[in-house]
């Protein structure tokens, strides 16, 4: 009887200058920092990539450490199924877990979408975030992208209702979601909803800090408020009934496609709007999230769009359009 080829794995942390800077809340950065996760087995290789996010505790080298640990178990075997319980949520067991359905789209010689019986995925648009700045510098980067359908507004905190006036004076016609990062406190939360629900703003994503956020259910919502750093995967949805509308899903929180193909499922089941979010990341990142961005009211997929490159192959992008991936980048 001849034995299954063991699986190599080879993980690496990689920087991606981004164009300018991004601004969120809680700072700024001018590179994304990535960690890939490469598994090969009889000549083929999956490749997966991830964003340690130190919001939650993530460092890339705190990842990079957690994936080579993951070595053995691979070569003894492990599979995609089994990895979901031998590593929690998180950033490092998405890129395993991507690389791992890549690897198997790669033997089957399918797409993985086909492959998990799935409908194949089709272009969607994608939000475009305008950083984090005073009402005139927001409302100059609008101008700039007032041609977008889709855009998505950091904002602060104090200050915001000005922020998201000056906005939609510069981008009358787009659809706007905001994102507040945590950064509103119970005493401005009527105040920040009132002047988004003036402003026509779609979408309110995590206006207050995690675990904090009980007044959203005591306070009227006149627009529909999504949780981000409130949710990760399924076991998380429970607690937000009453207090969000939306649930946004990350492969980086969900620690990969499987659990977020599952997380989807189950927050519809529970009458929860979906978005697919991302982090600043390459194409590798959102490839993935493309067979989530097929039923998700909001895409939010637009990482590489900020990069001042993407990598080879890199999702095509036509205006606010995003394409999903070609066989040679992902899938």
């Amino acid at each position: 009887m001849t034995s299954t080829p063991s699986r190599t794995l080879i993980v690496r942390i990689e920087r991606w200058p981004i164009a300018g800077s991004f601004t969120i809340s809680r700072g700024a950065k001018t590179e994304a920092v990535t960690v890939v996760a490469e598994v090969s087995q009889s000549g083929l290789t999956g490749r997966g990539e991830c964003v340690p996010y130190p919001r939650y505790g993530e460092t890339p080298e705190a990842t990079l450490q957690a994936l080579e640990a993951m070595q053995a178990p691979l070569a003894q075997g492990l599979g995609r199924v089994a990895l979901q319980a031998a590593m929690p949520a998180g950033a490092a067991r998405n890129a395993l877990d991507c690389a791992l359905l890549d690897l198997e789209a790669k033997a089957a010689g399918q797409r993985i979408w086909d492959l998990l019986g799935r409908p194949a995925p089709v272009a969607r648009t994608t939000a475009y975030t305008i950083s984090l700045g005073t009402p005139e510098a927001m409302a100059e980067a609008t101008a700039r992208a007032a041609q977008r359908a889709l855009l998505k507004i950091k904002l602060g905190g104090d200050g915001d209702a000005a922020r998201i006036k000056a906005v939609r004076k510069a981008a009358p016609n787009s659809e706007l979601i905001v994102d507040a990062n945590e950064a509103w406190t119970e005493d401005n939360l009527a105040q920040n909803l009132a002047a988004c629900a003036d402003a026509g703003v779609t979408l309110i994503e995590q206006p207050l800090p995690a675990g904090k956020d009980e007044a959203l259910s005591r306070n009227k919502r006149p627009v529909a408020v999504c949780a981000d750093e409130s949710v990760h995967d399924r076991a998380s949805l429970d607690g937000l009934r009453g207090r969000y509308d939306a649930v946004n899903i990350k492969l980086d929180k969900t620690g990969g496609l499987t659990e977020a193909l599952a997380m989807a499922d189950a927050a519809r089941a529970l009458g929860f709007e979906i978005m697919i979010g991302c982090m600043v990341a390459t194409s590798l990142s959102m490839a993935p999230a493309m067979l989530i961005a097929q039923a998700a009211r909001f895409v939010d997929l637009d990482g590489p769009l900020l990069l001042a490159r993407d990598r080879d192959h890199g999702l095509r992008y036509d205006g606010s359009l995003v394409y999903p991936p070609d066989a040679a980048l992902w899938g």
